[in-house]
């Protein structure tokens, strides 16, 4: 009788073990992917991210928003020349090279909105310039290695009850959805960024449309603020994943599992929450609003 409940005690240890171990490897794992693939995403301009989507915000730009557009620069440039009469003393001075300046004015606007997604997207590559460069000065490994860690970890539980076995492999278990949650986080700040992207760059006709005037061209020049910020949160995000980076390679995985598993949670969290940090840093930056 002794012996039969021996062989289950030890084939409910082993089963513990193998749960703790597997949760451990898919944990690591996981993270090491998801942190992995920033760099790649991050890296991309709107064309390369998704070909399908960009032809889309590109048809509907230049479908639907210059349009609009068209009639937001002739409001706006009516309003410049109007403007203009008026200050100059009431029409009773006026000099011919104000229209010569008003037809200046209109070409270089309409030139603008003609030409809009062109340079917007002309934006963005500048930004992947800068992650591009970023790249080959920040170190992108940031992979975990636990795989000599977990063999002494596994030999350290086989000493343990059952009871502290059943705790382990709940905070092994508990961590590893912790892991995934932040997982998907990171991929809703990635993907995010990208949509928010898409979604500026199909409006952009109208606000850079009220540049020819000094009081509506606020519009266009906070337009244009938002733009670089946008772009420019890929090097932050860069800048978050190389801090990473040089953070992991300071742990020490041992065969204390708890101080193991707390260490590397609170770097990927440290992660996760300076990625939603980026965009509020840029725009405070540029004083986008």
């Amino acid at each position: 009788m002794e012996g039969l409940f021996d062989k289950l005690t030890d084939w409910i240890k082993e089963l513990l073990i193998g749960m703790i171990e597997g949760n451990l490897t898919n944990m690591f794992s996981d993270v090491n992917e998801k942190v992995g693939t920033i760099a790649t995403e991050v890296g991309r301009t709107p064309q390369s991210w998704n070909s399908d989507v960009f032809s889309m915000i590109k048809n509907l730009s230049e479908t639907v928003i210059i349009p609009i557009a068209g009639l937001v620069i002739t409001f706006v440039l009516c309003y410049e020349l109007i403007s203009m009469l008026i200050d100059r003393n009431n029409l009773h001075d006026i000099d011919t090279w104000m229209f010569f300046k008003w037809v200046f004015k209109a070409f270089v606007a309409i030139t603008i909105v003609t030409n809009t997604f062109d340079i917007v997207m002309a934006t963005f590559d500048v930004g992947q310039h800068m992650v591009s460069n970023a790249a080959g000065v920040i170190s992108s490994d940031t992979n975990i290695d636990i795989t000599s860690s977990i063999v002494s970890m596994v030999e350290g539980l086989e000493e343990l009850g059952i009871a502290e076995l059943i705790a382990i492999s709940l905070e092994t278990t508990i961590v590893r959805f912790c892991m995934d949650a932040l997982s998907i986080v990171i991929t809703v700040i990635l993907y995010g960024r990208m949509i928010e992207i898409y979604l500026v760059s199909s409006m952009a006709a109208i606000p850079l449309a009220t540049m020819a005037n000094k009081e509506w061209g606020q519009v266009g020049n906070n337009y244009f603020r938002g733009l670089f910020a946008l772009a420019i949160q890929g090097f932050f995000i860069m800048v978050c994943v190389g801090i990473y980076s040089v953070l992991v390679k300071t742990i020490v995985v041992t065969d204390n599992i708890h101080a193991s598993i707390a260490m590397i949670l609170t770097y990927t969290v440290l992660l996760c929450f300076s990625l939603f940090k980026t965009g509020s840093i840029s725009k405070s930056i540029l004083n986008a609003h």
